[in-house]
């Protein structure tokens, strides 16, 4: 064993070692759409600057975050999104109705007199009976409050310092606009009337009818003096935290922001149920079948990868804990396409050292499988780099769940090509040592010619005689898909188009026609039905609130009997104009991306008719969808992201063969080198793409509706691809080579003899 296999093997089992103790060790982070729960994103309607939006969004965040406390939810998270938006996640929460009540609030601070405590019991003036303002103070106390004073308006600024030279530790540091510092004089004074220690010489300071602060004016300050407006401070016992806090609330409460909620998901804890299941069965069947395919291809070779392959499933799903990343309903459903997509590397190492050992029979083992893994690395390299660029545009341009796949893609990549470059490699270079194995060529795999291979190199198809015929045939298929988005049209999901979508699990069967009837009756008559699989009921409608939401789920209880909110998507309208050109720009950009690597990694001609088969593939698949009548979402969205790398990911590997067999011999017509690319990378193009598809019919039967679609937009797209990478890419590139590329000048010879008749540098022997 040489000291390199032996430093990957090190480094396999390390990186092995640590997978193992953080998969048993930590649990992951599931979405809202696995754990059940509401998700809510909410617009900050200010029209300050970018600046001020994004601190007036962060001071927003805080008072949320107290407000969320409030409502007493385990575990939620509020983070901000962009420059004005908020996205709040609370597990556990299937009646949306309460949070966005409190949520939704615009932010309101006040400071009040306090009129003394308040006995136990009293609410209510004695001698006018009006209501009372009673609030507990931080200790617990309940105060009795005067009318507000001064609201948060009048606040300028509030910052947290530590005072060090009066030893007052950390301070909270107010300041007022004018007139409003004239009212905070006012009310300090006032206050200074009473003697020390009483509890009329406080203000209270209150944010959501909560007292956040209660201090006492000093007793330096006397009776109708007042505290300066601009040189107040709070203090007490405050750690750095709590000064912080209070300083944080006090001038988010002085900057209120009204909120507006743009999205909002909730989904019941059974679909999550559900769909971890499904997926995790997807899972196992697909591996397991993928694992015995390429087993059953390469032999023991094919079974070292299979080891890989149950490697790399550990090391991502390990990466995916251990960064804390959410694992969402697509994320699984990427994470589980991506075990299908690993072993693609392997493959274009197994199927080049079988080439070395068909061009050289007395060529060891390992030294085929050595040059191999030399050769194979600049077509894993750049069909990996393309797809991370697709997975770097779905977390960059996309969002909420879109976002979460692209970040799931990106690891499963980067995990795929550390165990086929360094675990794969090292087992099969052990493996590759041992005389047994390089002996009997029947065990190890790779020393005899696939039968696809022997086929190929039997019948030796003419491909590219004429390229155009195929490119009519790409055109034709265009044509159809064009067709069915213009007469079908396309079904924007409400991610795209705005508005309310709700899926309903019923106790008693309830039919399309009873339901529409039913909610028409309740004045729902706008209302989109259908059935969503196992009896349940989808309902599609414009803008709806929660309280006409829980209206409609009592009217479709008359008729179902008990009737539970499964899944719930609310997108309005601003946002799903935003996703739709979000949705354009991601795929513009994707276009433009793979265009620049491709040219300048390949020819230029190379770059272009890979991208034409890519906006071949996209065309089609949104066309199917179309005739097929299935919606697009946001998920599909992802998948046919997924579909342009894995697209560009096949073309990359044609190319990238075309481009070493002409550097090779460049006096040989380019037709007739990429007749030779594509017979040599079909094997490997048939055994990726069938190790893909197991995982994909996985996901299509045992998914369910929440993955049927994503899993059929991924067979359509690989289908698709397979065949634009050879029919449409290739002879899209010997067009542009032909119509632009001037044959050479022969050197030395006279002008009448350069006028002959010469070979055309892309056919096989025609003359012109």
């Amino acid at each position: 064993m040489t000291r390199a296999t032996t430093v990957r093997a090190v480094l396999a089992v390390a990186v092995l070692l640590v997978s193992v103790y953080i998969t048993l060790t930590m649990s992951p982070r599931l979405g809202l759409d696995l754990q059940g729960g509401t998700r809510m994103v909410l617009q900050a309607k200010d029209s300050a600057t970018v600046e001020a939006d994004r601190e007036t969004t962060d001071r927003t965040l805080e008072v949320l975050r107290q407000r969320v406390d409030s409502l007493g939810v385990a575990e939620p998270v509020l983070t901000r999104s962009g420059e004005d938006r908020i996205i709040v996640e609370l597990p556990d929460v299937q009646d949306p109705r309460q949070a966005a009540a409190v949520i939704g609030r615009t932010a309101q601070l006040s400071f009040h007199e306090v009129l003394g405590a308040a006995p136990p019991g009293t609410d209510t003036a004695p001698e006018t009976g009006e209501k009372r303002l009673i609030l507990p103070d931080e200790q617990g106390t309940q105060l009795d409050l005067g009318p507000a004073r001064l609201s948060g308006a009048g606040v300028k600024d509030a910052t947290a310092f530590f005072e060090a030279q009066q030893a007052a530790g950390w301070t909270v540091k107010l300041d007022f606009h004018k007139d409003a510092g004239k009212d905070w004089t006012k009310l300090t004074g006032e206050a200074a009337c009473h003697p020390a220690g009483d509890e009329r010489r406080r203000v209270a300071i209150v944010l959501d009818e909560k007292v956040i602060s209660s201090p006492q004016v000093d007793p330096s300050v006397g009776c109708q003096a007042g505290l300066p407006s601009g040189g107040t401070q709070i203090t007490g016992s405050f750690t750095a935290k709590d000064a912080r806090d209070l300083a944080l609330l006090i001038k988010g409460g002085a900057l209120p922001v009204p909120v507006e909620i743009v999205e909002q998901r909730t989904v019941g804890p059974t679909l999550g149920a559900a769909a971890i299941d499904a997926s995790a069965q997807a899972a196992l069947i697909g591996a397991a079948a993928t694992a015995l395919f390429i087993t059953f291809v390469y032999r023991l070779f094919g079974a070292l990868a299979a080891v890989a392959l149950a490697a790399y499933g550990v090391i991502s799903y390990a990466a995916l804990v251990g960064l804390g990343v959410t694992l969402t309903l697509p994320g699984l459903a990427g994470f589980v396409l991506a075990i299908g997509m690993a072993v693609d590397a392997n493959v274009l190492v197994f199927e080049r050292a079988r080439e070395e050992c068909q061009d050289r029979p007395t060529r060891s083992l390992r030294s085929a499988l050595t040059t191999g893994f030399q050769k194979a690395f600049s077509a894993v390299a750049d069909s990996n780099i393309t797809t991370l660029l697709a997975a770097g545009l779905l977390f960059f341009l996309g969002s909420g769940p879109v976002k979460g796949f692209g970040v799931t893609l990106a690891i499963g990549v980067i995990a795929s090509m550390f165990s086929a470059l360094v675990i794969a490699r090292a087992l099969t270079e052990i493996a590759a040592g041992s005389r047994f194995v390089s002996d009997y060529r029947g065990v190890n795999g790779i020393a005899r010619p696939g039968s696809v291979r022997t086929w190929l190199t039997r019948k030796d198809p003419q491909l590219f005689r004429k390229p155009v015929q195929w490119l009519v045939i790409s055109t034709v298929l265009v044509a159809v898909a064009v067709a069915g988005i213009v007469v079908r049209g396309v079904d924007l999901g409400v991610e795209f188009t705005g508005g309310r979508l709700v899926e309903y699990s019923t106790s008693r069967p309830v039919d399309v026609e009873t339901a529409r009837s039913t909610l028409a009756d309740a004045g729902f008559g706008d209302a989109e039905i259908t059935t969503a699989g196992d009896g349940d009921i989808s309902v599609r409608t414009g803008k709806l609130d929660n309280d006409g939401e829980y209206a409609l789920r009592t009217a479709l209880a008359t008729e179902g009997g008990e009737t539970t909110k499964v899944r719930d998507e609310l997108i309005g309208p601003s946002l799903g104009d935003e996703l739709r050109r979000n949705a354009l720009i991601a795929l513009g950009v994707a276009v433009l991306a793979q265009l620049a690597y491709l040219a300048v990694r390949f020819r230029w001609t190379f770059a272009v008719g890979s991208v034409i088969a890519m906006v071949h593939d996209v065309v089609i698949v949104v066309g199917a969808f179309a005739w097929l009548g299935r919606p697009v979402d946001g998920i599909f969205l992802a998948a046919l992201l997924t579909v342009i790398g894995y697209s560009v990911n096949d073309s990359v590997v044609v190319f990238d063969r075309v481009r070493e067999l002409w550097a090779g011999n460049r006096k040989t017509p380019l037709a007739t080198v990429a007749r030779r690319a594509v017979l040599q990378t079909v094997p490997r193009t048939v055994n990726t793409g069938m190790g893909a598809l197991f995982i994909l019919v996985a996901l299509a039967v045992l998914g369910g509706d929440s993955l049927a679609d994503f899993a059929l937009a991924l067979l359509i797209g690989i289908v698709v691809g397979t065949w634009s990478s050879v029919f449409t890419a290739v002879p899209g590139a010997l067009v542009l080579e032909r119509t632009t590329t001037a044959p050479p000048p022969v050197p030395g010879k006279s002008s009448r003899r350069a006028r002959a008749p010469r070979r055309d540098p892309l056919d096989n022997g025609a003359r012109v």
